[in-house]
């Protein structure tokens, strides 16, 4: 156990940064909260016509929690707890590949199994590690929480919620490092798992049932399949009924015994899952640096395009519907029209869902720009620089990989649109307005392609939890700035809420010229700025 101690110190000034950007954005988010509630919703009266109008258009409830009275606190933890949970798991899941298969890929794990720390003592110091940063970020929810005015019942029980779920995830991540052969491919795993189980939840809570005074909601059987539904029915500054997290603690603890089990019955670089074998001879199309990014990237591009056409198959498949609830019921059209900022009902829930999908696309941008800085790490990209490819177009490589991944995620959500809008009375403008509102959230997602190639070369070292830092606080404005009374120059600040979106007879053109001048800015700032760095050792 002596070779604990250090191999935790190790972890902890490695993650100084992230983890403090990570527990940051937890806290601004749990923050933001109360004062939003208050002031847009300071009448119980107000509260209450909020839920009745949630629970009267289920397709809100995929992406909130499960309410559970119209109480100031209960409201909050209505819209924010889902998102605090999944904050808290990705940490812990992209933490528990990066010390676990990322450290064997790089070569890290085989040094520290040859000291007496053996192969199974970095295991534990990873669960020890991961275990402390969910606690941390648990502990700084509930403070948050009692600071703005909330029970301290109900505070703690968020708190215990955010760590369970998080030591859930860093489960789910370890046994995804010790099934799959590379560390993408296990955060791919660990990350598809943790989405489906949040929509899992989603799914079972808008199936649910609510009472006769339409503040409550029963959550249907499939919401208890998902650990994001175990939290919710803990029915936080309601029942307070702590006894669902024991189900999160139970699956933690499981996870944890299996990762170790497999673990133990796999050699170092091995894997459950091999990877597949190459050809022998290159194809002709990957005899370009552009072709080889553009093949590295493709399952991951591949499965941002699914999750964009899900979205555009939703977006225009409920429109309709919620036009019919919206009318004659003011609180469903100003809430809808809020998330949206249109003018109309089913052109408001689309714009709102093609936020969703410029999000998607931000990520499949950002994704790619970083596969960049992680190739100078490892050494490839050296190798790749030893010929005739010069550093400008390295990184240009990237980029065009990275716009075009983007560009197809948005293509695959106007794809589903259209597919959803098929037999619907009023198809073509339902498509035109998911047309125009996929255009919009291109700029957006091309921009946070480029500010990912900036920080590849001005802070290489913080890229990644910079670059997703920048794409959470910017969903975080778009997606609930419009919900806590966020003021509109604000909110404008989110690349993704400044975006065009279709009007009734017109493009509100909004933030257009902004977006495309800052997005030239960080691609010509980050190519002219490759020209001068070097790589790293």
């Amino acid at each position: 156990m002596s070779t604990l101690a250090p191999l935790l110190r190790q972890r902890w000034r490695r993650d100084a940064a992230q983890l403090a950007v990570w527990i940051a954005g937890v806290a601004a988010l749990a923050a933001a909260g109360y004062p939003g509630v208050r002031g847009s919703y300071g009448d119980e009266q107000e509260r209450i016509a909020l839920l009745a109008t949630v629970m009267a258009n289920p397709v809100v409830l995929l992406f909130r929690g499960l309410p559970s009275g119209a109480g100031e606190a209960q409201l909050v933890a209505f819209l924010l707890l889902p998102w605090l949970l999944l904050l808290v798991a990705l940490m812990c899941s992209f933490l528990a590949v990066r010390h676990s298969r990322g450290d064997e890929e790089d070569g890290r794990l085989e040094l520290m199994a040859a000291t007496p720390a053996g192969r199974t003592m970095p295991l534990v110091a990873t669960v020890i590690h991961g275990t402390g940063a969910a606690l941390t970020a648990g502990i700084v929810v509930a403070l948050v929480f009692v600071a703005s005015g909330a029970p301290v019942t109900g505070s703690a029980l968020i708190g215990a919620a955010c760590a369970l779920v998080g030591a859930v995830f860093l489960g789910v991540a370890l046994v995804a490092a010790e099934l799959m052969p590379t560390s993408r491919a296990a955060n791919s795993l660990a990350v598809w798992t943790l989405l489906a189980t949040f929509i899992l939840a989603g799914i079972g809570n808008a199936l649910g049932t609510p009472n006769a005074e339409l503040t409550r909601m029963t959550s249907a059987p499939l919401a208890w399949v998902s650990p994001f539904g175990w939290t919710e029915n803990i029915r936080p500054f309601d029942a307070d009924d702590a006894a669902p997290l024991v189900a999160s603690g139970i699956v933690a603890a499981a996870l944890l015994i299996l990762a170790a089990l497999l673990h133990s019955r796999r050699d170092l670089g091995a894997s459950f899952v091999p990877q597949r074998r190459g050809r022998a001879r290159a194809r002709a199309a990957l005899r370009s640096h552009l072709a080889l990014i553009a093949r590295q990237s493709r399952p991951a591009v591949i499965g941002w395009m699914v999750a964009g056409a899900l979205v555009g198959v939703l977006s225009t498949a409920l429109a309709t519907v919620a036009g019919r609830l919206g009318d004659g019921n003011p609180a469903v059209t100003a809430l809808l029209e809020a998330l949206g900022g249109a003018d109309d009902l089913a052109r408001g829930l689309i714009v709102a869902f093609f936020v969703m999908l410029g999000i998607f696309a931000a990520c499949a941008a950002t994704q790619t720009v970083i596969r960049a800085r992680q190739d100078e790490t490892r050494g490839t990209a050296e190798l790749v620089l030893a010929t005739t490819l010069d550093r400008q177009r390295w990184l240009a490589d990237h980029l065009i990989a990275a716009l075009g991944a983007a560009t197809l995620t948005i293509l695959a959500g106007v794809a589903g649109a259209a597919c959803g809008s098929l037999g619907q009375d009023d198809g073509g403008a339902l498509m035109r307005d998911a047309a125009i509102a996929g255009a919009g959230q291109l700029l957006p997602a091309w921009l946070f392609g480029g500010l990912a190639a900036v920080l590849v070369v001005a802070l290489p070292r913080l890229t990644a939890p910079v670059a997703w830092a920048l794409i959470a606080a910017s969903a975080a404005i778009a997606l609930f700035g419009p919900l806590v009374g966020l003021d509109a120059a604000i909110a404008d600040l989110s690349p993704f809420a400044a975006a065009p979106i279709p009007s009734s007879d017109a493009v509100d053109l909004r933030g257009i010229v902004p977006l495309a001048l800052v997005t030239a800015i960080a691609i010509a700032g980050a190519l002219t700025g490759m020209r001068r760095r070097e790589l790293a050792a």
